[in-house]
């Protein structure tokens, strides 16, 4: 996770939020949110996380269980055992082996909500292939 100002916000694994949740910096989310999400940084869902809310990000990992929308400015990254259940918009997207993907992914070189990007996937359900990680690059 990149150090944007060296703030990280945490919510604990024991934790449950419902609401919106604002971040100056990075954001870590091991326990359980239900709303909305926007960080200035970068967010992270660690494997024990379970997500339902729509996120506003620089760049995302998901390492648990995520269902809602992801507008990354920069990188989404599905990582193995993850799981995301929604529609993702970024300029590139990462998928490793053992991650699962359900939805549509825009490539968008300004990752902007009104969506117009370069290439779509729709409906997609990974495991990614057995060759490690899949990068798609926005052109």
């Amino acid at each position: 996770m990149a150090d944007n100002n060296g703030e990280v916000t945490i919510v604990g694994a024991g934790a449950r939020l419902e609401g919106n949740v604002v971040s100056a910096g990075n954001l870590r989310i091991d326990g359980q949110v239900k709303g909305q999400i926007n960080a200035d940084g970068d967010v992270t869902l660690s494997p024990q996380s379970q997500v339902d809310a729509d996120i506003r990000a620089q760049n995302v990992s998901v390492g648990g269980k995520f269902k809602g929308n992801l507008i990354v400015k920069g990188k989404a990254h599905l990582a193995r055992g993850g799981r995301i259940d929604g529609n993702i918009t970024s300029k590139m997207l990462v998928v490793e082996e053992g991650g699962v993907f359900h939805g549509q992914s825009i490539m968008d070189g300004g990752a902007s909500a009104a969506g117009g990007g370069a290439a779509s996937k729709q409906g997609q359900t990974a495991p990614a292939h057995d060759g490690g990680a899949e990068q798609v690059k926005a052109r």
